[in-house]
């Protein structure tokens, strides 16, 4: 059986996060394997992948802050606000100034309300708002609060009627590059899409532990499953008589390192369990041991 933890995946271009999940599938030798936040297939970078028992992390690491790296074009709208899609307005862009785009990304900056694009993942009445999108329907998404961290601008390139904007997000989970783009050049009058996205990092993963899809065919590098949670989450370690409780899915007192997720460790150093403290309890979010 494949070794229980997480696989830091640098996804290539045009491949689907479910591309990388079936072949990793393949190098790894093993079915239980899954991946936290999709990346788009345009995208490259960092893409989490776990395997065996660390499929049970991949729905706490998708809440975790992530970075980008993009490229936002500025004159050119798109139906799907990147470009995969197709171009549905132009507005020349050159007389767009800096300090007019640091308005713009100062306005998007910070805890805003956005409203996802159109070709989103997210359900709409049980469907995918991607496939209603793509047979033509016009999707109503509601606006929902994200967190913008950081918005820096790195560089600013004018060619012709365009603008291209170089810039590093950090954001919360949920938070879409595509709608960033989309909204700053809506706010400066001339539309915008993006041209270019890569994912650094995600929450403590980043492109340092990164290996790609033909490096990871020559040597499968898995992260182990508690070196993956003492890097993400808080750490607690318990003794021989709380390991058994939790072991059995009980509760234990609380300690006071926040809601959680918790990385609980056995007196070996062992992984027994993520726990969340709700009050005066810390209860199972899932437990390794078994």
């Amino acid at each position: 059986m494949a070794e229980s933890g997480l696989i830091i995946v640098d996804k290539p271009a045009e491949w689907t996060s479910h591309d990388v999940v079936a072949k990793m599938r393949r190098i790894a030798g093993t079915r239980r394997v899954g991946h936290a936040g999709t990346l788009d297939p345009m995208a490259t970078g960092v893409l989490v992948v776990g395997v065996e028992k660390a499929t049970r992390l991949l729905g706490h690491l998708t809440l975790t802050e992530k970075v980008y790296e993009t490229t936002i074009r500025l004159g050119v709208s798109t139906n799907t606000d990147d470009a995969e899609g197709e171009v549905i307005a132009t507005a020349p862009a050159s007389d767009v100034t800096g300090a007019e785009i640091a308005k713009g990304v100062a306005a998007l900056t910070g805890e805003i309300m956005q409203v996802p694009p159109q070709v989103s993942a997210i359900k709409v009445n049980g469907e995918r708002a991607y496939k209603k999108a793509r047979a033509g329907e016009e999707v109503a998404l509601a606006a929902r609060p994200v967190t913008v961290r950081q918005f820096d601008v790195l560089d600013i390139r004018h060619g012709g009627d365009v603008v291209d904007v170089d810039a590093v997000v950090t954001c919360s989970s949920g938070t879409y590059i595509r709608s960033l783009a989309r909204d700053l050049g809506a706010a400066l009058g001339v539309g915008g899409h993006l041209t270019m996205l890569r994912r650094t990092r995600v929450g403590p993963y980043d492109l340092s532990l990164a290996r790609s899809i033909e490096q990871l065919a020559g040597e499968c590098v898995i992260l182990p499953i508690g070196e993956a949670v003492a890097a993400a989450f808080p750490r607690r370690d318990v003794t021989a008589d709380e390991a058994r409780v939790i072991g059995h899915g009980g509760r234990l007192p609380s300690v006071g390192l926040g809601k959680g997720p918790i990385g609980v460790f056995g007196p070996e150093g062992e992984l027994l369990a993520l726990v969340e403290e709700q009050g005066r309890v810390a209860k199972p979010l899932a437990v390794f041991v078994g």
